[in-house]
């Protein structure tokens, strides 16, 4: 089978964009990753998103953003899985293209939070729990998670400070990324004297919501013009995996059972293990996440993910990094495009033009996006090819 890749990439900064709408949005990082390919012209377009229907007014978002950005006459299709949504729109391209179904695709993943402000917002993003059983009873995402942590800590008799390796890696690796909302970074006595958000989350644990595109260009290697100069990035593996929607059903709320699946699977599909691995583009919407992905992902023991953000093996020059552009705590979490930024900042780093940030000598990426408490998982390997 053709090797497909990532010819193209694009991003906007990410934060509060007041005046630039949703489809405004989605039109700069399309642009960009169309011209970053060489102008490749796509036949389908996978558009990311979760909270447009409820804190925009807008749904039908495929054929909105095909419109807007002058790509009528195509295929294009809405995707929606929470958090992972992004990554589910990339696997869709991704099997699209390989299937020979279309020779490009393009995914763009967009999210604008600030076209609500308040109470609503929260509700909103409370649709992504279990309604009937758990957002009926008044719980957040944010205090679902804060209850997972207060269990891991109970559990495994681990104390709040020893999460802070978490936000601390990734607001030291946000700093010099020029589209992170937080570009500060932080010590462990900062996190120790922050204020609480859902106990005992603090407000360093905690990812914030804000407004960004990104977008992505897939195709077959033989389709490529003869013009293309960047390192090719291929996608080598590709899962995604469901859990229960609702925590309460699973039979230990500590294992993130979807996300072990779908990193195995797609690691077993690019043949290879995870200490093949050269960095980790993990889901850190909250610190307890880190460390359940970390160790879901075959890279810790259960209960003791945590010991990895302590002894340097995530920092840039570690053995395994993470967040290498800020995560989605630094970077900040524009939702249902959250899982696009993170593919268009492994791509930078397998290409090896992250900058400051560059992970030395990185060939493989795995990537993935939660939906939930892991509730959907997309992970993605990818790969640096030789020319």
């Amino acid at each position: 089978m053709t090797d497909v890749v990532i010819a193209g990439i694009g991003q906007t900064p990410v934060g509060e964009h007041w005046d630039t709408s949703l489809r405004e949005l989605s039109l700069h990082a399309i642009e960009a990753a169309i011209q970053d390919s060489g102008g490749i012209q796509p036949q389908a377009l996978f558009v990311s998103n979760l909270l447009a229907p409820a804190l925009s007014g807008q749904a039908h978002l495929g054929t909105l953003i095909a419109d807007f950005a002058g790509l009528t006459a195509i295929e294009a299709v809405a995707i929606e899985g929470a958090g992972a949504s992004g990554g589910l729109a990339l696997r869709q391209a991704y099997m699209m293209v390989a299937a020979g179904a279309a020779d490009a695709a393009l995914v763009c993943g967009v999210e604008k939070l600030t076209d609500k402000t308040g109470s609503g917002v929260e509700a909103a993003i409370s649709t992504a729990v279990d309604s009937d059983y758990e957002a009926v009873q008044g719980l957040t995402p944010t205090a679902q998670s804060a209850l997972l942590m207060r269990r891991y800590m109970h559990e495994f008799d681990v104390s709040h400070d020893s999460f802070a390796g978490f936000p601390v890696v990734a607001h030291a690796n946000g700093v010099s990324n020029p589209n992170a909302m937080f570009r500060r970074a932080i010590k462990a006595a900062s996190y120790q004297r922050a204020g609480t958000i859902s106990g005992p989350l603090n407000m360093f644990d905690v990812a914030p919501g804000a407004d960004g595109s990104a977008a992505l260009l897939i195709t077959r290697r033989d389709l490529l013009p003869s013009s293309f100069s960047h390192p090719l990035v291929r996608v080598s593996g590709s899962s995604s995996v469901t859990d229960t929607l609702a925590l309460h059903d699973r039979s230990d709320p500590l294992t993130f059972q979807a996300a072990r699946l779908s990193a195995e699977r797609a690691c077993r599909q690019a043949g290879i293990l995870p200490a093949d691995i050269d960095l980790f583009e993990l889901f850190d919407a909250y610190s307890i996440f880190a460390a359940l992905s970390l160790e879901a992902a075959g890279f810790a023991e259960r209960g003791q993910g945590w010991k990895l953000a302590q002894d340097g093996a995530l920092n840039l020059d570690g053995s395994l990094p993470i967040s290498t552009f800020g995560g989605l705590k630094a970077r900040g979490n524009p939702g249902g495009a959250t899982g696009v930024y993170q593919v268009v900042e492994a791509v930078l780093q397998l290409r090896g033009q992250a900058g400051d940030n560059q992970v030395s000598e990185a060939q493989r990426a795995l990537v993935q996006s939660l939906g939930g408490p892991a509730s959907s998982a997309a992970t993605h390997l990818l790969e640096r090819m030789e020319a």
